[in-house]
């Protein structure tokens, strides 16, 4: 059996904010069988994750291009790896057999051919609605626990602050340091937002970051005993006033700078280092990939499953549907129009 493939490209290198212009569907043939002799994998995808930090990867140039490999240019025209769930259809792999749910290395895309040595791990028996193995139980989940427990190492009672907290990772870090007994504050961009941190996840306050025309006295006023813990999505000025208003001996994890992936040749502003250096301050940049297969991992997974078996984190989730919808999700991360983990539902189960 044949089906034509459809799948999302780039028209060319993205150097600012994207818009759904820059993107164009294409289709190609796929035999949905595979050829005898060789160990591929055929998905047909379900659910494909949306993240900020592809952008970096459309750029003619970015310093993150050549880090790691999942980070490498992508090429106009060609297909956009990117991590989702799906079914498998065909295998010529002894370890997935034909139905298997699978979760790893995908693209954006409807069916995916998985070679050999490519991340692709079976979801044996879901407790849980498969979308959530991409958000609090998948790389979102285990982004925020990786930089909040082993990095920041957060302590019970510590005063914590998120920037960007009603995206994919801010707000389970926020949820996981409220489960810390910790003293937890939001940023986020609209008044909606706010509420929502306050009311529905527990948060002890949140503001909109675009009503403060001065970032260092808002964060003084919600920490007038200083920020022992910063999780930085954002990079930029909100990163510079936080160390500002760190204790002694603070920690940052700098997991994301979204506010300078699309200012093109702009300097961003920088912490004040000699604040860093007498306040004995850390901040510690760090991949999730860093610690797949390690302990962590094991530690993560069993104590937010169980967190979300008893109701204690709330699950916030951001989904489009068909392929198609891809262009406008991803652009819609840059004008903060999601709410949660933005995932789009490629086909049913």
């Amino acid at each position: 059996m044949e089906v034509e493939n459809i799948y999302v490209t780039i028209k060319d290198h993205i150097d600012g904010h994207p818009s759904e212009s820059n993107f164009e569907l294409r289709s190609a043939p796929l035999s949905l069988s595979i050829e005898e002799g060789t160990a591929d994998i055929i998905v047909k995808n379900i659910y494909l994750s949306i993240d900020p930090y592809q952008l970096n990867r459309m750029k003619r140039c970015s310093s993150s291009q050549n880090s790691v490999k999942g980070a490498a240019q992508l090429v106009p025209g060609k297909e956009i790896d990117a991590i989702g769930i799906g079914r498998v259809v065909a295998s010529g792999n002894d370890e997935f057999k034909k139905d298997d749910m699978v979760y790893g290395q995908l693209a954006w895309q409807e069916y995916t051919v998985v070679h050999l040595g490519t991340v692709l791990t079976k979801i044996d028996k879901p407790e849980f609605p498969l979308s959530y193995y991409l958000g609090p139980l998948g790389i979102s989940g285990f982004t925020a626990y990786a930089g909040l427990y082993d990095i920041c190492k957060v302590k019970n009672g510590e005063k914590v602050f998120v920037s960007t907290t009603s995206g994919s990772v801010g707000n389970l870090v926020g949820q996981f340091a409220k489960l810390s007994g910790c003293y937890v504050v939001g940023s986020t961009g609209s008044k909606s937002k706010v509420d929502m941190l306050k009311e529905k996840l527990g948060f002890d306050e949140a503001f909109n970051y675009k009503e403060e025309p001065d970032l260092n006295s808002a964060l003084r006023s919600y920490f007038p005993e200083g920020i022992d813990v910063y999780f930085d999505n954002v990079g930029a000025e909100m990163l510079e006033a936080a160390v500002a208003n760190m204790n002694p001996f603070g920690r940052v994890a700098a997991c994301g700078a979204i506010s300078e992936y699309t200012e093109k040749g702009r300097r961003a502003a920088a912490p004040n280092m000699i604040d860093v250096i007498y306040k004995r301050i850390n901040i510690r940049g760090y991949l999730v990939s860093d610690y797949f297969g390690g302990h962590l991992q094991d530690e993560f997974l069993s104590a937010t499953a169980d967190h979300v078996r008893h109701g204690l984190i709330h699950v916030l989730e951001d989904v489009s549907r068909g392929v198609e919808s891809i262009p406008s999700a991803f652009a819609g991360l840059f004008r903060g129009d999601n709410v949660g983990k933005k995932l789009v539902q490629v086909s049913e189960f």
